[in-house]
């Protein structure tokens, strides 16, 4: 059981969910799909690829910072020798070389090969992060693209972006995702104000151009039934609100930069992306879609009782 427990917190269970929720709304929203089915075979695939790429994200992230873990985390699975640094490399790299092939397949079976290329793209990006670029200054930036690589998983899997305004979800997602990579970059001791100010900003820009998907989408007379039906400005409301509460964390943590603070404003952006997905879905495929998008809170929160999701 605690070997059990070791390998969940060296995945990271929790946050898995949110990586199906972005590859379930890329598609989702590229494939203008309203009506409730089951997904497809494609869909699948691309949901296993995003899968495997985030758990050996996750792990290459703990092999490459043992040292570091050491110092700073001595209870995590691997400097606490809970698991062997040895097979954690085997697994990492071996998720990693997975990811690619599900990728593959959800070229090959969806007749998309852009799909593929993600897959190769996402591998170099979860890659360079893990070995060189996580301490260095582009360390957000790439984890960023990292999330933004993972939406068109999804995307492209359907055949998109298919309108320029599209790429706004991902460039607006990873750029919300780079924001929380900064504002978490101290989080294990006390964090310096101006980065978490410029984090803030980050994730308010991101915000910012994800929301303005469905602006074009509503002005291309595009989106769900309850978007056509004039529910505009309701979205755009619900929108605001979501972001508002999101950023009043880290507020709270800026006005005390105590790694308490910071942590739980990091786990709730974390765990919000899964219903910013579903809103974003909500506009462009309807309700139904953005039920089945939220329900990946329960896998999420009930990770969260075993292991923590940063």
């Amino acid at each position: 059981m605690t070997s059990l427990l070791a390998w969940l917190r060296l995945l990271r269970l929790p946050n898995h969910a949110t990586a199906v929720a972005d590859v379930l709304a890329g598609f989702l929203i590229v494939s203008h799909t309203r009506g409730f089915g089951w997904p497809p075979l494609p869909l699948w695939l691309a949901i296993a690829a995003s899968l495997c790429f985030y758990a050996a994200g996750m792990v290459l992230n703990d092999v490459f910072d043992v040292e570091v873990d050491r110092r700073e985390r001595p209870e995590r699975p691997l400097p606490s020798g809970l698991i062997a640094l040895g097979t954690a490399a085997r697994v990492g790299n071996g998720l990693l070389a997975m990811g690619g092939v599900f990728a593959c397949a959800t070229a090959f079976l969806s007749g998309h090969a852009a799909v593929a290329l993600v897959g190769a793209a996402l591998t170099s990006a979860i890659w360079i992060y893990d070995r060189q670029a996580k301490a260095t200054i582009l360390g957000p930036a790439v984890m960023g693209l990292c999330r933004s690589l993972n939406w068109l998983l999804g995307m492209t899997a359907a055949g998109g972006p298919t309108e320029q305004y599209e790429w706004l979800l991902p460039i607006g997602m990873g750029l919300y995702i780079a924001g929380i990579a900064l504002f978490a970059r101290d989080e294990a001791g006390r964090s310096r104000t101006g980065t978490l100010c410029t984090a803030t900003l980050v994730m308010l820009a991101g915000l910012l151009a994800a929301g303005a998907h469905t602006y074009f989408l509503a002005d291309a007379g595009g989106g769900s039934t309850w978007l056509r039906a004039g529910q505009g400005s309701s979205w755009f409301l619900l929108w605001g609100v979501l972001s508002a509460s999101i950023l009043l964390r880290n507020v709270l943590a800026i006005v005390e930069p105590t790694s308490g603070r910071v942590q739980l404003a990091v786990g709730n952006a974390i765990m919000s992306i899964i219903t910013l997905d579903a809103v974003l879905v909500l506009a462009a495929c309807g309700e139904q879609w953005s039920i089945v998008l939220l329900a990946l809170l329960a896998p999420f929160l009930v990770g969260r009782r075993l292991v923590a999701p940063t």
